[in-house]
């Protein structure tokens, strides 16, 4: 019996140690943990599900925002997230935001430039397809699933991916109408003042000079600044005088581009006006945008160029900001001022051109099947408001709603650069970025700003009647050939420095001097070469163009 006794357990320690082998190969091949190598050999016995994901790279703006606790920008709950998700093991190589160029050239440079590349900049784009650094992707998307759809429902996306050679080199994304910038004026000084809102320049300059000497706070003091130069504040202006947003200040006349200097000079001459009446802070040149909000905020600039209007995050921030410093302030948004050459706004794209595809790329498949999951409205819901019952729950006007905003912006509101794919312009993300369901009608100060959006931003500044300047949109205006783009950045850097040493010199330097150098610059510089070969385009390719009377047409209602 001892016998018959020992085998028997001897069989059961067999079945056992069989069942465990068994059930320990079965653990493993459903566990969510499991990593498989990429140079595994296939196994045709394997699931569906162990198919190795392949590894790609993939550029990622880094603006320095990720907070310490998530990580870095290329390692944080986002990158883990898509990649557990994703089809690909992405390595996400980070680049300065605002140094991308410099720090792309010299990735290419070294070979080790990212297989996947997003980026804002057409120019920078647009250099490195003349560089031949970009592969088509006709032939990915053709075997794309969600990208393919995504393209056939929206065929400007394809008509502004498309290169001279017929082929298509980018990714694209749809924003749709967007109120950006905007110029806003202290509403409350002029009531105090006995003055009404600008219309022309003349007006501008009269009501800036007003809000500088006039005390329009009544604090008995001459500590405010009228108007500002620095950043959005000089852009407005030259747009104003349509000489904005087009590429090497060429302007359509009479059906072909030609080099503008007419509008240029009326620009200089009011930014000279404004600054030798002293309205401007002398320092404008060396700031970047942000002395100029502060003064805003803080109730010293009367009249304000500003960025980001729609977002909560930045035009209502900073309007509340505003209110806790200054409770009686008021503001109002108005359409940028009428000149001789016509009435116009600042522009917007409805399309982005957001990604570019490295021409040495080892596995394109792998890209488009990355780029195929970005593209999926499950994806973009899950980068744009986190993870549905931790970050948000669908609310009753159908759109997410935070759960805990304190969560949510530690842990969400830095991944942006994860979703510059996203497509805001249209379904849900689209119908949810309204200012309507953006902000809440119930609370008063932002009652109050949905109005300002509603009543006064969106009819001034997304109307045909005050288009954006150029014959397109600035991001899709041709690129320069390589030699010739040299030439441009050489010569733009130049006539800049010439308009602002005349802006701050005084009678020393007039404005008529200025134009005269800087024509003498833009001749010397291989100017009328870049004149002749933007003339010569726009004639071989005006058929082809997405114009802004098309753009306005599709997108303004």
């Amino acid at each position: 019996m001892k016998g018959i006794k020992a085998g028997y357990r001897t069989k059961i320690r067999i079945v056992l140690a069989s069942a465990l082998v068994i059930l320990t190969m079965n653990g493993c091949s459903n566990s969510k943990d499991n990593t498989v190598s990429d140079t595994a050999s296939p196994d045709a016995t394997k699931p569906a599900t162990m198919k190795p994901k392949s590894k790609i790279s993939v550029s990622v703006y880094d603006r320095g925002t990720v907070p310490a606790a998530e990580g870095t920008i290329d390692n944080n709950r986002w990158s883990k997230w898509i990649n557990a998700n994703g089809p690909a093991n992405v390595e996400f190589v980070p680049i300065p935001r605002w140094e991308s160029l410099a720090k792309l050239n010299t990735l290419f440079a070294s070979g080790s430039a990212p297989d996947l590349i997003f980026e804002f900049d057409a120019k920078i784009k647009n250099q490195f397809l003349a560089q031949k650094q970009f592969m088509p992707i006709d032939d990915m998307v053709s075997k794309s699933v969600e990208y393919k759809k995504f393209l056939e429902q929206n065929p400007g996306v394809k008509k502004l991916a498309m290169n001279e050679d017929g082929k298509m080199y980018y990714f694209g994304r749809v924003v749709g109408s967007t109120l950006n910038v905007g110029l806003v004026i202290r509403e409350d000084w002029l009531e105090n003042l006995g003055l009404k809102s600008p219309t022309t320049p003349e007006e501008l300059l009269a009501v800036a000079k007003a809000f500088t000497e006039r005390d329009p706070d009544g604090n008995g003091k001459k500590d405010t600044f009228g108007y500002q130069l620095s950043f959005i504040g000089g852009g407005v202006i030259d747009r104003m005088y349509n000489s904005g947003e087009i590429p090497d200040g060429m302007i359509l006349n009479n059906g072909e581009l030609v080099r503008q200097w007419d509008n240029s000079k009326a620009a200089l001459q009011l930014k000279k006006q404004l600054f030798d009446a002293g309205t401007v802070d002398k320092d404008f040149l060396t700031d970047k945008g942000e002395k100029a909000l502060q003064d805003f905020v803080n109730g010293k600039l009367g009249i304000y160029g500003a960025n980001n209007i729609n977002a909560m995050s930045v035009g209502y921030k900073n309007f509340e900001t505003l209110r806790k410093n200054n409770p009686n302030a008021k503001i109002k948004f108005i359409p940028f001022p009428t000149t001789a050459y016509g009435s116009y706004s600042w522009g917007w794209e409805p399309i982005q051109m957001v990604a570019a595809v490295n021409a040495k790329a080892k596995n394109p498949q792998a890209v488009m099947d990355h780029m195929d999951f970005l593209t999926k409205d499950s994806t973009q819901l899950s980068l744009t408001y986190g993870v549905e019952n931790e970050h948000w729950k669908m609310g009753e006007n159908g759109c997410p709603k935070q759960i805990d905003p304190a969560k949510s912006k530690a842990e969400v509101d830095y991944n942006g650069d994860f979703r510059i794919h996203a497509n805001i312009g249209i379904g849900l993300l689209a119908k949810c970025a309204q200012p309507e369901k953006v902000y809440d009608a119930k609370i008063p100060l932002q009652k109050e700003y949905l109005d300002l959006l509603l009543q006064q931003a969106k009819p001034a500044y997304l109307n045909p009647e005050r288009p954006f300047n150029g014959f397109t949109a600035s991001g899709y205006n041709p690129a320069l050939p390589q030699d010739l783009s040299a030439f441009s950045a050489s010569l733009t850097q130049s006539i800049n420095d010439i308009f602002n040493k005349a802006i701050v010199s005084g009678d020393s330097y007039s404005v008529d001097q200025a134009i005269n150098d800087a024509k003498t610059a833009w001749s010397k510089g291989g100017g009328d070469k870049i004149e002749a070969w933007y003339k010569d385009w726009y004639a071989k390719n005006k058929d082809k163009i997405y114009t802004t009377a098309e753009i306005y047409k599709q997108y303004v209602k």
